[in-house]
């Protein structure tokens, strides 16, 4: 696998990121991780909470720059990515994986018994441009700053697309369930194909995507849902209870997706 190029480095001697076409706020850079320090800073963030406009206004100049913005949230019981068990060295390449082997994988090992993995979900019918509904996401998890996403900050991380930033950072939220994260990023991956979605926010163990193409019915959520209860068995166990439940309270038609590990 050929290793993009870091422009972050470039952000510890100048901090604004002229050099990279951008116009950052006073930031952070983060190389900390669960072993010590890694060679190259994983991500950058605003010392700043974010508000309604930040990602619109570094989003495109971001890409150009190789970066792919996000917002991570200060606030949560773990601290900030800084005190995050962040494990770069851990992680595999999302492109080596296949979405619905991991997905059917982790279905026979969560779902009930002699119950088939009914394969994945059709892809579904864009009802926004993608990057524009995530900065409405983003724009939304700024302003009113839910309980379980309470100081969200904007961040930039090198990565070749949007699915692919919790591996690119060495993220551990879901290592409970998978100890892997590029295998679950091959899954977004496929969300970002079939349903436009994006990450738009990092927790300690929360992770936020924004949905450009959610499902127009409940028969088409409920096949989603499948794929959700694989993903992360806690959403549905730990919340609705069933499927049809998730399916219909939290699929139909919501522009954003939610998942948390325990």
């Amino acid at each position: 696998m050929a290793t993009l190029p870091n422009p972050l480095p470039k952000l510890a001697s100048d901090p604004s990121g002229r050099s990279l076409g951008l116009q950052l706020p006073p930031g952070r850079l983060i190389d900390a991780t669960d072993e010590g320090v890694w060679h190259e800073p994983l991500l950058w963030h605003a010392e700043q909470s974010a508000s309604s406009g930040n990602w619109t206004a570094l989003g495109g100049r971001a890409g150009r720059a190789g970066l792919v913005p996000v917002l991570v949230d200060l606030g949560g019981s773990q601290g900030g990515p800084s005190e995050w068990e962040l494990a770069p060295a851990e992680v595999s390449y999302p492109g080596d994986h296949d979405a619905e082997e991991v997905l059917a994988e982790h279905w026979a090992e969560c779902a009930a018994d002699g119950e088939e993995w009914p394969g994945l979900a059709t892809p579904g019918t864009l009802t926004a441009d993608p990057d524009v509904r995530a900065a409405q996401i983003a724009d939304t998890l700024a302003e009113q700053g839910p309980s379980w996403f309470r100081s969200p900050h904007v961040a930039l991380v090198p990565a070749r697309r949007s699915a692919d930033v919790p591996a690119a950072v060495g993220w551990s939220g879901p290592a409970e369930h998978d100890n892997d994260t590029a295998r679950l990023c091959a899954v977004l991956r496929s969300w970002e194909d079939r349903f436009g979605i994006r990450v738009v926010g990092l927790g300690s163990d929360v992770l936020a995507v924004s949905v450009a193409a959610p499902p127009g019915t409940l028969a088409e959520a409920e096949r989603i849902a499948a794929e959700h209860f694989a993903f992360c068995p806690d959403n549905v166990l730990r919340g609705p209870g069933t499927l049809e439940a998730y399916a219909q309270q939290l699929l139909v038609g919501e522009p954003a997706w939610t998942f948390w590990w325990d």
